[in-house]
């Protein structure tokens, strides 16, 4: 049976790192981190993960403010609100919880909030600079799997990862991560990365699956890898999270991956909830206060 990483364990030691990191930061004379988060129309599920994400604040440290917007908001009125936020001194952070509604464009919201603000890690220049091997601040969600990877010791280096899924704020920067140089500025993994699609053949998915030592999935489709999919020892790492329904009619968290069948072959796997999502918390959290000590050295020179 798998070793099951548990995500909300790890994330729980992270806060507590960053709670004595932020301690020490504002002893120094600055003052305290604040990230704003901003919702557009009522999805329960993005109020979720900002509630989540504010209870992260709280628990550190770190002060937040949440704008929650009527669905009818136009593009033009949500970029008004985030160049306020962008000018606000005392705002580090900010991040606009997705998706939004239809009739706003992604990438322009994410481009509207300057990269010293961006803690999602989504405005182009990021990416960009994460592409080049550069500093800068990476999306949440991909470093908050390759923290999992390195602090469960899982080796990569020289070994065969596979990514399913090729979004641009999970899939992509995630392979990035994954292949780059451990030598450079974002500490890569140094792993030989194929990449995988919904255009990919199920036959060759399943064939580049079998050749992993590192399995990562994160396209939102309950049970696409199965046990059979999955070479003896590998590592498999589940970002998909589903809201499905059971038999007696509950609802219930899948991800992407056949929990107890790929288990059974699998030497590490992370569970759906309690594994990727806290640690894409920790790191937000984490991302936020590197944005606030940026900024605050940048105030000082």
């Amino acid at each position: 049976m798998a070793q099951i990483i548990d995500g909300k364990n790890m994330a729980n030691q992270i806060h507590s790192e960053l709670c004595k990191e932020l301690s020490q930061f504002v002893a120094e004379g600055n003052p305290v981190p604040h990230l704003t988060a901003i919702i557009v129309g009522e999805d329960p599920a993005s109020q979720k993960y900002v509630e989540k994400k504010t209870e992260a604040c709280k628990k550190i440290g770190i002060r937040s403010r949440t704008i929650v917007l009527p669905e009818s908001t136009t593009q033009a009125e949500l970029l008004d609100v985030i160049d306020k936020q962008n000018k606000d001194e005392s705002v580090n952070g900010v991040l606009v919880q997705l998706p939004v509604p239809a009739h706003i464009d992604e990438r322009t919201v994410c481009n509207a909030i300057i990269a010293a603000k961006d803690v999602d890690g989504f405005n182009e220049i990021n990416i960009g600079r994460l592409a080049l091997d550069m500093n800068g601040i990476v999306p949440a969600t991909p470093l908050g799997v390759k923290t999992l990877l390195e602090r469960t010791n899982i080796p990569t280096f020289g070994r065969n990862a596979v990514v399913v899924g090729r979004s641009k704020n999970v899939g992509l920067p995630l392979s990035i991560l994954l292949h780059s140089d451990g030598s450079h500025a974002t500490k890569g993994l140094d792993a030989t990365v194929t990449i995988c699609h919904r255009y990919t053949p199920a036959k060759e998915l399943a064939k580049y699956c079998r050749q992993a030592d590192i399995i990562v999935v994160a396209v939102g489709k309950p049970g696409l890898i199965t046990k059979d999919m999955v070479k003896p020892g590998a590592c498999v790492i589940d970002v998909g999270i589903t809201r499905v329904q059971d038999e007696a009619g509950k609802y219930k968290l899948v991800g992407d991956v056949d929990f107890d069948e790929v288990r059974q072959v699998a030497g590490h796997i992370t569970p759906v909830p309690g594994g990727v999502g806290p640690m894409t918390v920790a790191m937000l959290m984490q991302n936020t206060i590197l944005a606030a000590k940026k900024q605050a050295a940048d105030r000082a020179n």
